[in-house]
């Protein structure tokens, strides 16, 4: 598709994340299956079912238009999608894996974002406000996602993970300096040049 001007930078935007989203239905329910902590899945499938309601609201803005939403395939969600097929094939521990779809997912999010941030606001440009305020609530629904994605892995998953390192020191490294961050460092007895 020739993009000359605005209109058909957005028709071709619309035309990449309506691909997106259908690659990312599909990639949802594997992740589902892969996630191994229950709040994951449980995370997966909330946003498979938004995703579903995304896809809906992207009909309607084509429909409106009087367009086609097929014609195009969003290359940078298809090669994430593939980074974590790979991820999950390798056969990465289960907590390594979990922590490893959090971020293949975030990635997805981030790239959405973006994307569903310019043509809201493309949207707003060319006088679409219907469309713009649709666009908008998708926005906010992957903001809130990568959100909740972000609190999974801070509070659960990424400490599971962090627990398959091996007993080769490095395991005990960053709980040793979290904890001398709390205390104030090491405790040291003696003068400074004792220390040494």
């Amino acid at each position: 598709m020739a993009v000359n001007n605005l209109s058909d930078l957005y028709l071709d935007k619309l035309k990449d994340l309506y691909s997106a989203e259908q690659q990312i239905l599909k990639a949802l329910a594997k992740m589902v299956m892969a996630a191994t902590h229950r709040e994951l899945q449980d995370a997966f499938e909330m946003h498979r079912q938004q995703t579903e309601i995304h896809v809906e609201r992207l009909e309607r803005i084509f429909e409106a238009l009087g367009k086609s939403p097929r014609g195009k395939t969003c290359q940078g969600v298809k090669g994430i999608i593939e980074e974590g097929a790979e991820l999950m094939r390798d056969g990465a521990e289960s907590a390594a894996l979990d922590a490893g779809l959090i971020s293949g997912a975030q990635s997805v999010e981030h790239y959405e974002m973006a994307g569903y941030g310019a043509v809201r606001t493309w949207a707003m440009q060319l006088g679409y406000g219907d469309q713009a305020e649709l666009l908008q609530q998708t926005l906010e629904e992957e903001r809130r996602t990568d959100q909740l994605l972000t609190k999974l892995a801070e509070q659960s998953v990424n400490l599971d993970a962090e627990e398959l390192q091996s007993d080769d020191g490095l395991a005990d490294l960053p709980r040793r300096r979290a904890a001398s961050k709390r205390t104030g460092g090491p405790r040291q007895s003696g003068p400074p040049a004792e220390r040494r």
